[in-house]
């Protein structure tokens, strides 16, 4: 009896593994529909009946036309997830397009659904990733045109332009919908405001350095 209990307790956990990431497709493709009426999501999209399908839902086009960092942060983030490229569901695969103006940062940051590997197609980045509690360990790397590194899933990470100009950088991610959490948008930025009491006392502040930074204005450069 023990042994099928721990046979049950072991698939479970093969179970719970597996349903962590983007599921295997069953078929060639399922190209993702917007337009039902009734229902729910099937994984977040309705798929297209296959014999509907066109070489236009596995296309996109512009990413050989640079983002507008004229933002605070001086980055833009252009994605190409399942939102653009529809015959993405399913895939377990996504890529982005990321410009930096000089000296400008794609701010610490996490994807929760998706490991990144990121090449550099012009300039100079200064990249990083903090490993989880207890040991927060910080990975850096300066990385040259044609260098490539790597952010696993879920782990707080960043870019920072360290050249004299403009850099460019593509990153492909292991999910068709990575998402992105920008930790000071999301500590300092939320709607509604977190209490001042729970981020003065996990960041062991004054109440007005939180007071202050709850009122800027937290860019947004994806």
């Amino acid at each position: 009896m023990k042994a099928i209990y721990f046979l049950v307790a072991l698939l479970a956990l093969a179970f719970s593994f597996a349903s962590a990431y983007d599921p295997s497709p069953l078929q060639d493709f399922c190209v993702a529909i917007n337009d039902t009426k009734n229902g729910v999501f099937v994984n977040g999209k309705f798929c297209k009946d296959p014999k509907l399908a066109n070489a236009n839902d596995f296309f996109f086009s512009g990413l050989n036309k640079p983002g507008n960092t004229s933002n605070p942060v001086g980055s833009k983030v252009t994605a190409v997830t399942v939102e653009q490229i529809l015959g993405l569901n399913t895939l377990g695969i996504s890529l982005a397009r990321i410009d930096f103006a000089p000296k400008g940062l794609n701010p610490p940051h996490t994807h929760p659904r998706g490991t990144e590997i990121l090449v550099v197609e012009e300039g100079t980045l200064y990249v990083g990733f903090v490993t989880s509690n207890p040991e927060n360990r910080l990975f850096t790397k300066v990385l040259n045109k044609g260098d490539v590194f790597v952010f696993p899933i879920g782990l707080i990470h960043f870019q920072l332009n360290v050249g004299y100009g403009n850099a460019v950088a593509f990153a492909g991610l292991s999910s068709q919908n990575p998402g992105v959490i920008t930790i000071a948008n999301a500590v300092f930025g939320s709607n509604p405001p977190i209490s001042p009491e729970v981020l003065t006392k996990a960041f062991q502040v004054d109440k007005k350095i939180i007071d202050y930074l709850q009122k800027q204005f937290w860019s947004d450069n994806n």
